[in-house]
């Protein structure tokens, strides 16, 4: 191959400067998507909601309870796909560096999580969670879409069951509030359950977010699950629950005897297959929406942008912020819209003046030399060859 070819095709290609423009550049809609998570969690940490959305108006607020840690659960898996190639997964040497990525971030999650669990506030703290996700999410950063969401279904049917059998066995054996089993099987947040959320975001991620296709996808699929689970929930509970649904933050606390009423439902927190599949299905659409808002409306939805882009470090503080005020029992809602006013202003201010959060260019800048030196130690010492 002649000289003069080789140049026109090097430039033809994007430079790696360029290739790293491109992947660090935000999609504007999921960060509106992970603000609206945290402000739903802001909502279950110092809010009144009620346990569940119904009929009557006054319980509306109620779809942040438990569908909101789910959302940030789903996007963590987003995340997870554009770290690792976005549409394209990664291969070669680019899979070693965003495996390490992902790796040293999962680490300072779960180091931020203990730091705010230490801090001795009520409230249940994810981090830990999200940690072990991340995590469980690396032997499939290969793995079509298709593969993907076949294997969230499956562990959507499941481990919820799973979990309860495994739940008694650690009570049984005294070991239900070890810090493994606590994070894996018995938390508020098992991630055995919660492994099926990042697999859809996994499988989000590599679709063309930008395509309005794709977008309607997201909410034609999102409403059919949200249908399915809700409808299917509220069928076995008057079935086999006699109409009265199963106490969701009861569930975290797994019963000692075996009942499959258990399993029924879709009340939130209670980790049975209609609730996955149902906040799936809220999950979606509130992506495939924000998409689209953040699209058409960039100025309006630029303060949530904001909040998205920083949503490690504005949850962190407002953890920090209950912590410094005190656990306080709330009358209305004053206190949650005063932390969401506060979280839009300062997060917009710093990003205009400053650009990412401190945690996450601190996450940032750490997952990026680790994987830095992992790259350069791979090239120092190869695989040996097959002879």
């Amino acid at each position: 191959m002649s000289t003069a070819v080789r140049r026109d095709q090097a430039r033809q290609l994007p430079s790696a400067q360029q290739k790293r423009r491109l992947r660090s550049d935000r999609v504007a809609g999921l960060d509106v998507a992970r603000a609206l998570a945290v402000f739903g969690m802001f909502g279950a940490h110092v809010g009144v909601v009620a346990d569940d959305v119904g009929s009557s108006p006054s319980t509306w607020l109620g779809v942040v309870n438990g569908r909101s840690s789910i959302l940030f659960a789903v996007l963590a898996g987003v995340s997870v796909a554009l770290l690792s190639g976005r549409t394209v997964p990664a291969g070669g040497d680019e899979l070693v560096r965003a495996r390490m990525r992902i790796l040293v971030r999962a680490a300072w999650v779960f180091a931020i999580g203990g730091v705010l669990e230490a801090l001795g506030t009520d409230i249940d703290i994810i981090l830990g969670v999200y940690a072990v996700l991340f995590v469980l999410a690396l032997p499939f950063l290969r793995w079509p879409p298709r593969q993907l969401l076949v294997a969230a279904g499956v562990l959507a049917v499941v481990t919820p069951p799973v979990d309860l059998v495994l739940a008694q066995l650690a009570e049984a054996t005294g070991s239900y509030d070890t810090p493994f089993v606590w994070l894996a099987v018995t938390g508020p947040y098992p991630a055995l359950i919660w492994w099926a959320f990042l697999l859809v975001g996994l499988a989000v991620g590599r679709s063309d977010l930008a395509s309005a296709r794709a977008r309607a996808t997201l909410v034609a699929t999102g409403a059919g699950l949200a249908v399915l689970g809700y409808g299917g929930g509220w069928v076995t509970t008057q079935w086999f629950a006699g109409g009265t649904p199963v106490d969701g933050d009861g569930f975290s606390e797994r019963p000692d005897a075996w009942d499959p009423v258990w399993l029924t439902g879709s009340v939130p927190h209670s980790g049975t297959t209609f609730e996955i599949v149902g906040s799936v299905g809220f999950a979606l659409i509130v992506i495939g929406v924000c998409l689209v808002v953040a699209e058409l409306l960039p100025r309006v939805s630029y303060p949530l942008a904001s909040v998205g882009a920083m949503a490690l470090t504005v949850y962190t503080g407002q953890v920090v912020a209950v912590w410094l005020i005190g656990t306080l029992d709330y009358d209305d809602n004053g206190a949650w819209a005063t932390y969401i006013l506060v979280s839009l202003v300062v997060a917009t201010a710093w990003r205009v003046l400053l650009g990412r959060g401190p945690l996450e260019r601190l996450l940032t800048w750490n997952s990026t030399l680790a994987a830095g030196r992992a790259n350069r130690c791979a090239a120092r010492d190869p695989a040996p060859s097959a002879s």
